[in-house]
């Protein structure tokens, strides 16, 4: 009986002396995954596409030229599109802007921007991707998220 004591003690005195180096090779592994994630996230972060905006959505003018596209990939987002010429002043507060487009007055697009200031287009024939909100005047009245510059 006295060996079956002598076994335990040595089974006991075995696995407390791993038990230390398992807890330092836990850590290490922690602290690796730590900063492996945080090396990945720059790296991921550096990758994606950098946009022409700069802060508030305000574009340097000698970019603005035709054929130039500003504002947000998320084309997802803003699926709906119009073209025409860009005239400041929405509809009774609807809006910040207004599209005017070919048909008349019954074609136009009343405009605000969430991601770009507009007033740096007013005058130009652009192309506007955006998101299309109920309004209570205005026909049209979309989030404007990217726009195209066509003249």
């Amino acid at each position: 009986m006295s060996e079956e004591i002598t076994n335990l003690s040595e089974v006991t005195q075995t696995s407390s002396a791993q038990q230390p180096k398992g807890k330092i090779i836990l850590v290490f592994g922690v602290v690796v995954a730590l900063v492996l994630g945080v090396l990945t996230g720059f790296y991921l972060a550096g990758k994606s596409k950098t946009s022409t905006l700069t802060q508030a959505g305000v574009v340097s003018q000698e970019k603005i030229v035709k054929g130039s596209e500003f504002g947000s990939n998320d084309l997802a987002k803003f699926k709906d599109t119009a073209i025409g010429t860009l005239e400041k002043n929405g509809l009774d507060g609807e809006g910040t802007h207004r599209l005017i487009r070919e048909g008349g007055p019954s074609q136009t697009v009343y405009l605000t921007s969430s991601v770009l200031d507009l007033d740096q287009f007013v005058g130009r024939k652009i192309q506007v991707w955006g998101e299309t909100f109920q309004a209570q005047k205005a026909g049209w009245f979309m989030d404007v998220g990217r726009i195209k510059v066509m003249e």
